[in-house]
């Protein structure tokens, strides 16, 4: 299977709105909605924040337990919580006990900003503090409930942190990487600095590209050339590759699919990811 391509998709975020974007789904329904017409589109796994009715982040285990409930009604996708924002560590992890498939793992601090040219000025600017001591918890709490780790990489040495985890046992093979680019602070949106992100993981593990806004489509092509897999939704981009807003999740999956048949291959189906990512079996299945 190494011609096939993991698609994930980012349904919502924590960030933008339906004034940003209408298609972005709050309640548990809709996400559930939205993760059922990703995965119709063709993605395999589905990474989700979870919001109050209103669209402001939400931790609350029962809400993320309603947004799994509703999800695994219409469709057998792989789900991925997210653990990463602000707020107190207790508060990110208590979700976790609904056993996700996936689990997103942050694994580095750093300046997180977007920068307005056009200004001279920061959109926003914060500090995204990830210290070791919360990395391994994270990931202990990951292993805890059998879910596989999703190591989110912002930046260079953050790819290598993953040594650490290794060490104490709390990860376990093949490796799920995730190489976010594009954010003011962080490593660079190009093909080049994919290369060399991608050059730095152990042999036979897994990795994709999360590009944030309009780099998410180059980046995306340049996974695909690289042999890596791909993450595309609301959460990190609105826009389709022709400029047009999209509709739905579905619609940017459906680009992506397009862009994998280009490239010469095949989107991974749930059975097959599951397969990639658990080779030998396990996980909350």
């Amino acid at each position: 299977m190494s011609d096939k391509v993991i698609i994930s998709c980012a349904l919502t975020g924590a960030v933008t709105n339906k004034n940003h974007c209408p298609a972005i789904p709050y309640t548990p329904v809709e996400i559930a909605e939205e993760a059922k017409r990703a995965h119709e589109a063709g993605a395999a796994i589905v990474h989700i924040h979870a919001r109050t009715d209103e669209g402001y982040p939400s931790w609350e285990p029962a809400t993320f337990q309603a947004i799994m409930d509703e999800t695994k009604k219409r469709c057998p996708v792989i789900i991925n919580w997210s653990t990463g924002g602000a707020g107190p560590m207790k508060d990110r992890v208590e979700h976790l006990k609904t056993r996700p498939h996936i689990a997103a793992l942050n694994m580095g601090s750093m300046n997180y900003a977007k920068w307005r040219p056009d200004k001279h000025a920061f959109a926003f600017q914060f500090v995204f503090a990830n210290s070791f001591d919360d990395i391994i918890a994270f990931a202990r709490a990951i292993k805890e409930v059998g879910a596989k780790a999703e190591m989110e990489c912002f930046d260079t040495g953050h790819v290598h942190s993953h040594t650490v985890l290794e060490d104490l046992g709390l990860i376990e093979k093949p490796y799920h990487f995730s190489f976010v680019m594009g954010v003011m602070g962080g490593i660079l949106a190009s093909a080049q600095h994919l290369a060399f992100q991608a050059r730095n993981v152990p042999a036979g593990s897994r990795w994709k590209v999360i590009g944030i806004s309009r780099d998410q489509w180059p980046l995306c092509m340049a996974a695909l050339s690289l042999g890596g897999d791909i993450r595309v939704g609301l959460e990190d981009n609105f826009y389709l590759p022709s400029g047009a807003m999209a509709k739905s999740n579905g619609a940017l999956v459906e680009a992506a699919v397009d862009m994998v048949h280009l490239a010469g291959r095949e989107p991974a189906t749930v059975e097959e990811a599951r397969a990639l990512l658990w080779p030998d079996g396990g996980g909350n299945f």
